[in-house]
């Protein structure tokens, strides 16, 4: 597929998705979405791909919706394009996704982070969702990922005022794993692809799988699932391969098997 708007390519073991349209802070709108969620299912089907990063340039991650694009819509036709549904796409992909922010992630740009596995902060990142300030709300999970990662009180503020917040406050919040300088964002998101890439391929889609299973279930399911995959695992080569080595002092070759 030919990509216009986000420059998507493959390393030794991860891929990188960077929005690209600068011109716009890189606004996501209906295309972009679309390329997005292509480039990401691309790479789920990709053997040689373990990991993903979405990033976007130093001065924003992505800025927000692309408001021309819906300003004049009525409620018929939002829901009539569904472009919402693109997102729970994202949500579906079974490889780990690392979001490599810098500059501005708000309201769109905060979510699609939020739907990622793990996000990295550069120092001068900034998080929010100020579409209450645009006569709106959240509606690519702001409502529901927020709190969760933030708790209540921090989301109600954010969400019910629509001020930003630094990656400082991020951080200490619980809604990124990691600040680095600038200039060292994307080594810092290589790095941690390459390590996640390094690891048996199918027990990392079952842990990211029971991870997420712990935000939409009872305890009680979560942990049946968490059971139920573990004792999948055995069924695998890697498995075998994983015990084997370490009980032989060398390292793991794994097969995806």
């Amino acid at each position: 597929m030919e990509y216009n708007t986000i420059l998507f390519t493959k390393e030794n073991g991860y891929a990188i998705v960077q929005f690209n349209r600068p011109e716009v802070l890189n606004a996501l709108n209906t295309q972009v979405m679309n390329e997005v969620v292509t480039a990401f299912e691309d790479c789920d089907t990709d053997e040689n791909v373990g990991c993903i990063i979405l990033t976007g340039n130093e001065k924003a991650f992505a800025a927000g919706a692309d408001i021309k694009e819906m300003a004049e819509a009525n409620s018929v036709e939002m829901m009539k394009r569904d472009n919402l549904a693109r997102w729970e796409k994202i949500r579906k992909i079974k490889k780990p996704i690392i979001a490599a922010v810098s500059g501005f992630a708000l309201g769109g740009g905060c979510e699609v982070a939020m739907a990622c596995d793990i996000i990295i902060a550069s120092e001068s990142a900034k998080f929010g969702q100020p579409e209450i300030n645009i006569g709106v709300m959240p509606g690519a999970g702001g409502t529901q990922r927020l709190i969760r990662a933030v708790g209540k009180s921090k989301a109600m503020e954010m969400i019910l005022t629509g001020d930003f917040i630094s990656a400082e406050d991020a951080m200490q919040w619980g809604l990124v794993s990691k600040i680095v300088p600038n200039e060292f964002l994307l080594d810092e998101a290589k790095s941690l692809a390459k390590k996640i890439a390094s690891k048996a391929p199918i027990a990392i889609k079952m842990a990211k799988e029971s991870i997420l299973k712990s935000f939409d279930t009872t305890m009680e399911v979560g942990l049946e699932m968490e059971r139920k995959n573990f004792y999948t695992l055995f069924a695998t080569e890697d498995q075998k391969e994983g015990m084997r080595a370490f009980i032989e002092k060398r390292k793991p070759q794994w097969k995806g098997k």
